[in-house]
């Protein structure tokens, strides 16, 4: 039996036999977009995050059908929407590469990683008015020197850019 703890606007805290985890309240999912550049690169976004305090090196992410007009947001309409206001680009092409659990132990959230190609920079990006998104277009050839510099900056990096570049890797 699903017992709720407590319900935020966005998150819920429930108890399910002896677990506890989070539950989305609004939300169907999550995007995680591998945005591939024309030039060999991918771009990275680097926000500070409260709940670890630190900065962080992601892939371009967010929530699907969290927005109040939102309605029956797809996944791929999330994906195209999070990569815009996160990054400033479109993406020509855009296809889904895995989909599975986000954290299995803490949240229900299940994540589905895009591939997205034919990228044009239309705006500036950074996300909406609290996020503060830096945006990082990041050579493929230097991408792990890269990370291991903002990692030596005390800059936290997000382990799901590694599965990506496997996705990459895998394609050439």
């Amino acid at each position: 039996m699903k017992t709720m703890l407590y319900a935020g606007r966005f998150l819920a805290l429930v108890k399910e036999g002896h677990w506890e985890y989070g539950d989305r309240t609004t939300a169907t999912g999550a995007t995680i977009i591998l945005a591939e550049t024309g030039e060999g690169g991918i771009l990275l976004v680097e926000q500070y995050r409260i709940p670890v305090h630190s900065h962080t090196i992601e892939l371009p992410a967010g929530i699907i059908g969290d927005e109040p007009d939102a309605g029956d947001e797809s996944k791929v309409q999330a994906a195209r929407r999070e990569l815009l206001e996160e990054t400033g680009y479109v993406a020509e092409r855009i296809e889904a590469l895995t989909t599975g659990p986000a954290s299995s132990g803490v949240t229900s959230e299940i994540v589905t990683l895009f591939h997205a190609t034919g990228l044009q920079r239309i705006g500036d990006g950074g996300g909406v008015a609290h996020e503060g998104i830096t945006v990082h277009e990041v050579s493929l050839d230097r991408v792990d020197q890269w990370l291991a510099d903002k990692a030596a900056a005390g800059v936290l990096i997000d382990p799901k850019i590694y599965a990506g570049l496997y996705f990459l890797g895998k394609r050439q």
